[in-house]
């Protein structure tokens, strides 16, 4: 497994009407692209930040666990994603090492990248996600 970077960092939010002026306005950055991933009950905002972007997400219709998340803990930080060569290796090879998954193989998500998490309770309370490019 190669990481070459943080591909992301997520944020859950209550609403990206109202979350995406506060980003753009802190931190100078347009907000480049809204995409909704309907199978994850969820719409996404990215900002691009040198190498590395922000993610935004909002549950739609209350569902989803970016709502579960919404109501344990509140807007905040919600997982940092790791960009690498193959999900799915980095998948097998995190489990090998003794993490336990979330997702035992990856699935399609945002911007066109294969996702896969991993379980909070080995990584210090921190979701990770680890994706790669659709080939």
């Amino acid at each position: 497994m190669s990481i070459s970077k943080i591909e992301h960092i997520g944020i859950a939010v209550k609403s990206l009407d109202q979350s995406i002026p506060t980003i753009e306005k802190l931190l100078n950055v347009n907000c480049y692209k809204r995409e909704v991933i309907a199978d994850q009950n969820v719409t996404t905002a990215f900002f691009k930040i040198g190498d590395t972007k922000l993610e935004l997400l909002e549950p739609i219709n209350g569902e989803g666990p970016i709502q579960k998340f919404l109501d344990s803990r509140g807007e905040g930080l919600h997982h940092i994603a790791f960009k690498v060569d193959g999900c799915d290796e980095a998948l097998t090879t995190a489990k090998s090492n003794g993490f336990r998954l979330i997702d035992q193989e990856s699935r399609p998500g945002a911007e066109n990248m294969y996702i896969g998490f991993l379980n909070p309770k080995k990584t210090f309370g921190t979701l990770i996600e680890f994706c790669s490019a659709i080939k």
